[in-house]
């Protein structure tokens, strides 16, 4: 009791006392020994082999700790110990003078090493999520992890490292890449010309979607053209196109022709437009207004009488929303929710999950049905469903959803 007394109050000890502790048969004296910060390294070096796991994970946690007992560490049986040191990995950044540097930079190049090649999945996991930012790290190591079978592993390395090149991104792309990986890579800040060229090659609609999201990423105006002319087609697409700093007035005019009316009115706040895109807005805007009119009026009408006589409920709309009649399932929408259709259709064309998922629970909807508009109606992809719970129900709670109502009734 002593013993534990004297190490956990932090009083100096000398190096002889230390020795001593290191080898105390009480856990607890071990344990308060591993975790200072004025122990001598060849003590720390020395519990890198104890034996227990409790002292090792304190010494691998311990940023004091020799970079050769790491080394020790990366190799250790118990896995919650290389966890440990993989957790601490950025701390092993050499702070040397310039002789001493290059030697402990190979003795972290072979832990790094070490580790990236460990059995355990959550090892390399919490390496790669370490060192994802880093900017010191041993190139190998990065494009080991970056090439890993596990994508928790790869894709945090692909969407941040600032190690991997441009080179290393087209490489990894024309080797073959998954959707979800090719999606990390299109989130990376500053994304060149180059490697958007490869992602939209790829035609991966999902990795495509994410490019385009991604407002930092350097897409060519002829790629913009190109992707434009293929949206009509691709509705998860026409929010991020509009949404793009740069658009040519080729674009911009070719995307009046077919996104929804929301978008549209978002194309005619952009700043900079040319007299001519902006008066070909204007016509094509009235144009839909005019053209609105009679369909919503009569959709309107189907949907008021329908639910006077109790029958506008899940299963009509759903059957018009699987025939096609988009119109009466917007204006039903409107009708059971007492939202105005204005609201409707910008909430539906904000590709927002949980703003549409808000639209569904307002007009009443069950949330099975919900998910079918936010999918068909919404154009929400799938990895980005709000879906519900095993019972059926809705996963946010009443507050969560009005203010996702109220989110559109500021804007």
């Amino acid at each position: 009791m002593g013993k534990a007394a004297a190490v956990s109050d932090q009083t100096q000890i000398s190096y002889e006392e230390s020795k001593e502790l290191a080898k105390d048969s009480n856990i607890s004296v071990r344990l308060d020994l591993a975790r200072r910060s004025d122990v001598r390294p060849e003590i720390l070096y020395f519990l890198a082999e104890d034996p227990s796991a409790e002292v090792r994970r304190q010494i691998a946690s311990n940023s004091l700790t020799p970079i050769q007992a790491d080394l020790i560490l990366a190799r250790d049986s118990d896995e919650t110990v290389r966890i440990d040191l993989a957790s601490k990995i950025s701390a092993l950044r050499p702070e040397l003078d310039s002789d001493q540097r290059e030697k402990a930079g190979r003795y972290i190049a072979d832990v790094l090493d070490i580790l990236a090649q460990d059995q355990t999945t959550r090892v390399r996991q919490v390496l790669a999520d370490t060192l994802k930012d880093a900017t010191y790290a041993p190139v190998a190591v990065i494009r080991r992890l970056a090439a890993d079978v596990e994508d928790v592993v790869a894709n945090p390395i692909l969407q941040f490292s600032p190690i991997l090149s441009d080179e290393d991104l087209l490489e990894i792309i024309d080797g073959g890449c998954a959707s979800g990986r090719l999606c990390a890579i299109s989130q990376r800040q500053g994304l060149g010309e180059a490697v958007a060229d490869a992602i939209v090659s790829t035609d991966d609609r999902g990795a495509v979607t994410a490019l385009l999201e991604n407002k930092s990423a350097q897409i060519r105006e002829e790629m913009l053209d190109k992707l434009v002319e293929q949206a009509p087609q691709v509705e998860v697409w026409h929010k991020p196109l509009v949404e793009r700093p740069q658009l040519s007035p080729k674009a911009t005019r070719r995307l009046a022709t077919f996104v929804a009316k929301a978008l549209l009115k978002t194309l005619e706040r952009r700043a900079g437009l040319d007299e001519e895109t902006a008066q070909m807005l204007e016509a094509e805007m009235t144009r839909r207004l005019k053209e609105e009119e009679g369909g919503d009026d009569d959709s309107l009408k189907r949907a008021q009488e329908l639910h006077a006589a109790g029958k506008l409920d899940d299963e009509t709309l759903s059957e018009a929303l699987i025939s096609g009649d988009r119109g009466l399932v917007r204006c039903g929408l409107a009708v059971r929710s007492k939202l105005s259709m204005d609201q409707v259709s910008e909430i539906l064309a904000s590709r927002s999950a949980k703003g549409v998922t808000a639209l569904a629970w307002k007009a009443d909807c069950s949330m099975r049905f919900a998910m079918q508009i936010q999918q068909q109606l919404g154009g929400i992809p799938p990895k980005q469903l709000v879906h519900a719970l095993d019972n059926g129900g809705y996963p946010m709670g009443d507050e969560e959803l009005q203010f996702q109502l109220e989110l559109f009734q500021k804007s």
